[in-house]
């Protein structure tokens, strides 16, 4: 059988070092062409990653190539214009977090995949990490099976630190501006400090929020927001609390984010790397005390010398072929924009 061929919607910044540089490198998949505004900046990334077919505009490429799967790196805040046109071909569509820049034009991107008989993996890259994988199996097994007791308390760290890690090192340049396009309109629910102080928060902690529901394997509500906000609580669907600790401290040359998943007797505890580290894991730490003379036991696995980012693009690539489901589309990311919302309203009472 032959390889899904992927395309790409620009390949700036995070299009090449978190996502075209891990695609290339796969032996599953073929990236078979790019899209690119900037017409050097294309030519030069198609002739370092060997990618036979440069565009200037998405709709050309999709207009001349047979793909099976499209990856789009955008500014999420323009995602309401760029990627219905996308979903028309039906062709699975693979982009960064968040799904949109508000509400209202996640829910219209929603009808418009619906429309167009395609399916969106928003990229949650930290679900993918092969520690979180581990971590998420164990929390799994340990609600199954009760041997340390119910699930008390989620709590998830990440301090502001660097998130490149050295992850753009490579990074090809041609000095062309971006085209001018502009944002997505403003939701009707915010005037413009509000919604800026919604970006903001989007934009820097809606992996945690996607995680944090991971975690709890349900759903949940924010209860409360720090009025100087440095944390958010939040209560499961099953009633268990969780906790989002943001800006607390901050560090200038690491990266400090960890995530602590609590039962009676024992915990699972995850420590997640830069965003754009290259073929480094997250680590994973059991702790168990069941009781009844039991000795309690620490016990911290060995991962593989993988990335998050690299691991997603397998997942895509599966999921085109039917192998996985996506781990995180395009409905569930909604949800996240949702609890963003409920979290200002919580901190700014608007």
């Amino acid at each position: 059988m032959s390889k899904p061929k992927i395309g790409f919607v620009g390949v700036g910044g995070m299009g090449q070092c978190a996502h075209l540089r891990n695609y290339a490198s796969l032996d599953i998949c073929e990236v078979v062409a790019i899209s690119e505004l900037r017409p050097e900046l294309g030519r030069r990334v198609a002739e370092k990653y060997g990618v036979p077919n440069i565009y200037p505009d998405a709709q050309t490429m999709l207009a001349n190539e047979q793909l099976d799967g499209i990856v789009a790196s955008q500014p999420f805040d323009r995602h309401g214009q760029i990627f219905a046109p996308l979903y028309q071909n039906g062709i699975p569509v693979f982009t960064e977090k968040p799904l949109a820049g508000n509400i209202a034009v996640g829910e219209r991107l929603m009808h418009a995949l619906s429309e167009g008989g395609s399916w969106h993996m928003v990229g949650y890259h930290k679900r993918s990490d092969p520690a979180t994988i581990a971590a998420k199996a164990e929390i799994d097994r340990l609600k199954q099976t009760g041997e340390l007791g119910a699930l008390k308390y989620v709590r998830i760290s990440m301090p502001p630190g660097d998130w490149i890690a050295g992850g753009f090192y490579d990074m090809v340049h041609s000095g062309e501006q971006v085209p001018p396009m502009p944002p997505d309109p403003e939701p009707i629910d915010m005037d413009t400090e509000t919604y800026g102080q919604y970006l903001s928060f989007v934009n820097y902690y809606i992996h945690q929020v996607n995680l944090l529901r991971h975690l709890f394997g349900a759903n949940y509500e924010f209860t409360y927001a720090d009025p100087s906000g440095v944390l958010v609580a939040a209560q499961s669907v099953e009633g268990i609390p969780g906790v989002i600790e943001m800006a607390a401290y901050q560090t200038s040359i690491d990266w400090h984010e960890t995530a602590l998943v609590t039962f009676e007797r024992g915990y699972v505890r995850l420590a997640l790397p830069a965003p754009v580290a290259l073929n480094r894991s997250g680590q994973v730490e059991f702790f168990r005390d069941p009781g009844n003379g039991t000795r309690p036991e620490t016990i911290i696995p060995a991962l593989p010398w993988d990335h998050a980012m690299r691991q997603q693009a397998r997942n895509f690539v599966l999921a085109i072929e039917g192998k996985i489901a996506p781990p995180c589309d395009a409905a569930e990311a909604l949800e996240d924009l949702k609890a963003a919302r409920q979290y200002i309203r919580l901190w700014k009472g608007k």
